[in-house]
């Protein structure tokens, strides 16, 4: 497993350039708001559809949750970009014993409410028009791991040029029954707000 590690001046160089590479590619990312206990962490589950989805929810989090940012990413995809883990990554490998500790760091993580743990539970990228979201299993053992110590935020993010030469980003946020433990639940409860946002997105017209 590779673990986040903490460098100030990386940290601060690649938060200033995730935050204006945003910027700079997207006519403009939109999202509501949506209640936070400042006293609780946050798991954040959204859906995974492209190369930008952690430096969205990195921007996200910074404009409305400022949480500590932390983000489970496949192991390979690690060792590949080096900076990940000065920004809050750890890894995860599915297919080795060390997915446990994977498992149970992101568990102790969500134990300080000062942390954020952003997860894509579908496990790999799909696209951004599917519609069925299929949770892979892990994420039920973080949850009871966890439990009465994190608020449950979901979220469903769609990408559209529309009238812009740039694309546009909007961020449908929603916070879940902090109850939720059981997989099937939590994945029926995601779907259907996935669905909503969906139906929110299609009816957007210029």
């Amino acid at each position: 497993m590779i673990y986040p590690q903490q460098n100030k001046f990386i940290r601060w160089f690649f938060h200033h350039y995730i935050l204006n590479l945003v910027q700079r590619n997207f006519q403009s990312v939109n999202f509501n708001g949506v209640d936070v206990d400042n006293d609780k962490s946050i798991l954040l589950l959204a859906n995974h559809f492209s190369w930008w989805d952690g430096f969205l929810m990195y921007y996200v989090n910074q404009k409305v949750f400022n949480k500590r940012y932390h983000v489970m990413v496949i192991e390979e995809t690690m060792r590949e970009v080096v900076f990940f883990k000065y920004i809050g990554a750890f890894s995860v490998n599915k297919n080795s014993r060390d997915i446990l500790k994977s498992l149970d760091y992101a568990a102790e993580l969500l134990k300080d409410p000062r942390n954020l743990v952003l997860i894509f539970p579908q496990g790999k990228l799909y696209s951004n028009f599917t519609d069925d979201i299929n949770f892979e299993k892990g994420l039920q053992k973080i949850t009871e791991a966890a439990a009465g110590k994190y608020q449950l935020m979901q979220v469903a993010t769609f990408i559209e040029s529309l009238q812009y030469k740039k694309p546009t980003v909007n961020v449908y946020l929603a916070k879940a029954d902090d109850g939720l433990y059981d997989l099937t639940t939590m994945q029926q409860n995601y779907q259907q707000h996935y669905l909503n946002a969906k139906a929110q997105q299609i009816k957007i017209t210029v």
